[in-house]
């Protein structure tokens, strides 16, 4: 380790805290991580862990979850500014609304949304565990799932449900298009291709393996393919690298590359390590309704 990875992994000591850390975090963290996971695994770390510190290496709709599931402890979030643009296309007033034109409706949202969106809706989601939890509904119940209108679509594909899928999207797996991908099969004919469901449609239709993070990471070391074309965030790629050195695996676009989840630095943790800040918080009547929508994920996961 690095002398600032020493330092932080004895500050975390000192302080009884962890560090839970994203898939699409920079290498140089995701290498001191207590837990190294995508949203569901991290979600669940936040629930279950006795520290009184959670340092979130991640964005900030990551932080406020683990705020709501551990509001007895601090939850730093190192970077205020680590945003999710996809968590910023659906609005609490927006889906009041929405609320309103479909009474009857279980609203399912994505747990990639703000603490006030899950307040309004019944339970939350990943792409882990998304089609679990959209199959256990009861079969008669109009279904609504947002914000990710890519991966409702393709749940409702491989589940047969009818869904009203939101309109936003994952700007960094929506540069992905179909000319990309055909493009990388070119140089790799021989190279399965994995995406992530917050791809487009007409992306996932040419993939041979259709997964969250996580999944693609276990669809890595299943595969006998010595390579495998990643269709999701480049921040993967060091965990894929790390367990599978013989293997190689090809970014199926430069686009693939979120700017927020790169933010956070080994100094910013540090720093707010020292400062204890910024400290995530949620409102009190936000997180109760949120964290019955976090509950019931959890409790079906």
């Amino acid at each position: 380790m690095t002398p600032q990875q020493n330092k932080i992994r004895k500050m975390l000591a000192e302080k009884q805290g962890i560090l839970l850390v994203h898939y699409y975090a920079r290498p140089e963290i995701q290498e001191i991580a207590d837990v190294l996971g995508d949203s569901l695994a991290l979600a669940q770390a936040a629930a279950r862990s006795d520290a009184k510190v959670i340092v979130f290496a991640g964005v900030h709709f990551m932080a406020q979850s683990a705020a709501i599931l551990s509001p007895e402890k601090t939850v730093l979030l190192p970077r205020a500014d680590a945003g999710c643009p996809l968590a910023d296309m659906a609005t609490a007033d927006a889906v009041k609304k929405m609320r309103r034109q479909e009474p009857d409706a279980v609203f399912v949202t994505y747990i990639n949304s703000t603490a006030e969106v899950k307040a309004e809706c019944d339970i939350c989601c990943t792409s882990s565990n998304a089609v679990k939890i959209i199959n256990a509904l009861p079969p008669s119940k109009k279904i609504v799932m947002l914000p990710d209108g890519n991966l409702a679509r393709h749940i409702a594909s491989v589940t047969g449900k009818s869904i009203i899928a939101w309109e936003g999207c994952c700007p960094v797996h929506q540069a992905l298009t179909a000319e990309d991908v055909a493009a990388r099969k070119r140089e790799y004919p021989q190279a399965p291709f994995a995406a992530h469901p917050e791809c487009r449609p007409e992306v996932l239709a040419l993939a041979d393996f259709v997964g969250s993070t996580a999944a693609i990471l276990r669809f890595a070391r299943d595969s006998q393919a010595k390579e495998i074309i990643i269709g999701t965030e480049a921040g993967i790629l060091a965990e894929l690298q790390k367990h599978h050195p013989d293997k190689t695996f090809i970014p199926a676009s430069p686009a693939l590359f979120c700017a927020d989840m790169k933010k956070i630095s080994l100094d910013d943790i540090l720093q707010s390590l020292t400062t204890m800040q910024p400290a995530i918080t949620v409102p009190p009547d936000v997180s109760l309704a949120a964290r019955k929508a976090l509950d019931k994920m959890l409790a079906m996961s």
